[in-house]
C-alpha cells in the first residue's frame, strides 16, 4: 500500500508540475516555435485534460496517506489546491486576466504538489 501511495503522490506532483510548466513555459515556447500556437497545448481543452488526470490522481494518492498516517489536514490541503485549480479552470483567464490566472495556477499547483511531499513523508514515518 505504502509503495502504491509514493507511486501515485510522485505521479501527482509530476502533473502538478506540467501543470505549471505549461503555464509559465507557453508564451516562451510559442515565440521560439509559433507551430505550438496552433497546438493543442494553446487551447482550453489541455487544462481540462489535465484537471482530468489531476484531480483522481490526488484525490486517490492522498485519501490512501491519509487512511495510513490519519493527518486529515495533509489530505484537506490538497483539496484546497485542486479546488483552486478547479475555480481557474471555470473562471479562465477572461475572467481573472493571464497574469493572475497565471500565478494562481502556479498557487494550486505547488499547493498540491506540497500536500503530495508532505503525505509521501508521513506515509514513510508511519
Amino acid at each position: 500500500m505504502q509503495h502504491l501511495t509514493a507511486i501515485m503522490d510522485k505521479l501527482a506532483i509530476s502533473l502538478s508540475f506540467l501543470c505549471v510548466a505549461h503555464c509559465l513555459l507557453l508564451p516562451f515556447a510559442v515565440v521560439v516555435l509559433p507551430i505550438l500556437g496552433a497546438s493543442f497545448l494553446e487551447g482550453e481543452m489541455f487544462h481540462y485534460w489535465l484537471l482530468f488526470l489531476v484531480i483522481p490522481t490526488s484525490v486517490y494518492s492522498l485519501w490512501l496517506g491519509c487512511r495510513k498516517h490519519g493527518r486529515l489536514k495533509i489530505f484537506t490541503n490538497g483539496l484546497l489546491g485542486l479546488f483552486l485549480l478547479c475555480l481557474i479552470v471555470l473562471l479562465g483567464a477572461d475572467a481573472l486576466g493571464e497574469t493572475l490566472e497565471r500565478l494562481s495556477t502556479v498557487a494550486g499547483a505547488t499547493i498540491i504538489a506540497l500536500a503530495h511531499l508532505r503525505n509521501m513523508r508521513a506515509c514513510k514515518s508511519a
